[in-house]
Formats: C-alpha cells, structure tokens, sequence
C-alpha cells in the first residue's frame, strides 16, 4: 500500500470521498467502456450521480469513501502510477474557492469571512461547510469547486470551517445572470474565426496571432477529462496582455470565439465557456478590441 493510498483511505474513513490523480494533477482517463464517448458523451459529468465503472473513470464522479472500492484490483494500477490524491468537495458538503494567486487572496480577504484555509503552490484553498454549484473563472484568479468537480488534497489545513456565505454563492449566481463582452456568448453555428481583416489596429503580423492562438486552442483540447473552462480563461487572458499595447482594433471577440469552440469540443457547456473567456478577455483593462 503506497503513500497515496493510505492517505485516500484515511480521507474516506473521514468522510472524504476521493480519488486518484496523475501526473498533470488531472483524474486517470475513462475506462475502455467510455473511451472516445462509447459511453454516449461523458453522461456522469453532466449529473450529480456516482460513477459506477469498475475502474476510476469520469472523474469526480469516480470519487467514493468504499474501501473495497479503493483498495480494489481495478483501482490498483492507478494508485501505483498515482502522483496525488483528489477529492469531491460536493460529495462531503463542502466548497472550495480556490484562489490561484496573490491577487485572489489578497481579494478573498477582504471580501469573504474567514474559514479553514490550505496553502496551495500559488495561492490558497478556502474551505467552507456547504454545498454549491462550480464554476470556473468566477473571477480572475477564483474557481470555485463544489459539486460535480474536484479538489486536490493538500492537507487538512488551519482555522475553523464556517458555514457558506452568501458571497461566495453571488459568485456563481453573478456569472449565471452578467453577459460576457461582446459577441462571445453567442451561440449561433456560425461562429466567427479570426482573421488579419478584423485585426486592421493590431501591432502583430497575422501568423504571430495565429501561432499564439493555435498553441492556445492545443492547451484547452488537452483538457479532456476536466479543466478546459479554467484553461479556456487562461488562454483568453494571456490574448488579452498579447495585444493590451496594441492601438486597436484586434478582433479579440473573434480570437474568443475560437477558443470557446476548443473548450466545447471537449465538453465544456457553450455558456460555461463563454463566461470563462469572457472573464478572461476583461481580465486586462488595457486590452485592444
């Protein structure tokens, strides 16, 4: 028995329930059974239900507190090829806002009642007793992982968990109501592509933009088993500084739409991504239309 599984086994005696992680710090891939959709689609990540594949497949649907379930024959090779341990916030009524930088703890503290925090390898978990719906990109820097999404153990932590505030669910309900800028939330078939004529300000030759976006797209289509919303929001971010000393225009609606289309292809909801590239084209004040 490894580190990581006795680590598991202690979590779900706890009431935690958990998973393993490989390295990438993402879930292992779908069993055979769901492999390339043969399942129809991912159908656990779209429901709040457990997960009933033999093997740790569909993420943090994957997650239980059964130990037999854990110590299995079936789950074996992944607790050998391990590099972390997750767990389903949801699942135990919980709520994680992950702050991934500085700036987002530095916000959390001034805008949120204390509870238990865990340090992070850039910013802190705060870990509040309640649970909610996740979302990705709330705000820059802030995710927030509850049902139907999982959480990285990296200890149990300091200070006392308190109930979910009110602030941290305006979040969610914020990013269900406020429009991204733009066109970007569109969902008409005929989204459009970037090109140089839509970019007539922009300081960039075109195959620049092109190779930056291309790299981008490649990041959010890596993210097959989950990430791609909070990866779709990085790229979007990054475009956004690329042309921030640009005079304008730069057609930085059309370069979201293309990243949007990445993150949908791989399973995002066309709303969800939306709201991520949105957020992380706005992320920079100074950023070139």
């Amino acid at each position: 028995m490894n580190e990581h599984l006795r680590t598991a086994l202690d979590l779900a005696a706890d009431g935690l329930p958990v998973l393993p992680l490989r390295v990438g710090k993402v879930p292992f891939g779908n069993c055979r059974g769901c492999a390339k959709n043969e399942c129809g689609g991912r159908p656990n990540m779209k429901t709040a239900g457990p997960c009933h594949c033999p093997r740790p497949c569909h993420a943090w649907a994957a997650a239980t507190t059964t130990p037999d379930v854990l110590t299995s024959k079936a789950w074996m090779f992944a607790w050998v090829q391990a590099s972390a341990v997750a767990y389903h916030p949801g699942g135990a009524g919980l709520t994680v806002v992950d702050l991934d930088d500085a700036d987002a703890v530095a916000w959390a503290h001034e805008s949120l009642p204390p509870t238990r925090t865990v340090p992070t390898t850039r910013g802190e978990h705060w870990i509040y007793l309640g649970a909610m719906r996740s979302a990705n990109a709330v705000r820059p820097g802030v995710d927030i992982k509850s049902r139907m999404s999982y959480a990285r153990w990296l200890g149990p932590g300091i200070g006392t968990m308190t109930p979910l505030p009110d602030a941290v669910r305006a979040l969610v309900e914020k990013e269900e109501t406020t429009p991204a800028r733009g066109e970007v939330v569109s969902s008409s078939p005929g989204r459009a592509t970037w090109d140089a004529r839509v970019a007539t300000g922009c300081r960039h030759t075109p195959a620049y933009v092109r190779t930056g976006l291309e790299r981008g797209l490649a990041m959010v289509r890596s993210r097959t088993e989950s990430g791609a919303a909070s990866q779709a929001f990085g790229v979007a971010q990054f475009l956004a500084k690329q042309h921030a000393q640009c005079p304008g225009p730069c057609g930085l609606d059309a370069l979201g739409q293309e990243v949007i289309a990445a993150a949908v292809s791989v399973g995002v909801p066309e709303p969800y991504a939306a709201r991520a590239v949105g957020n992380g084209l706005g992320a920079d004040a100074g950023r070139a239309a």
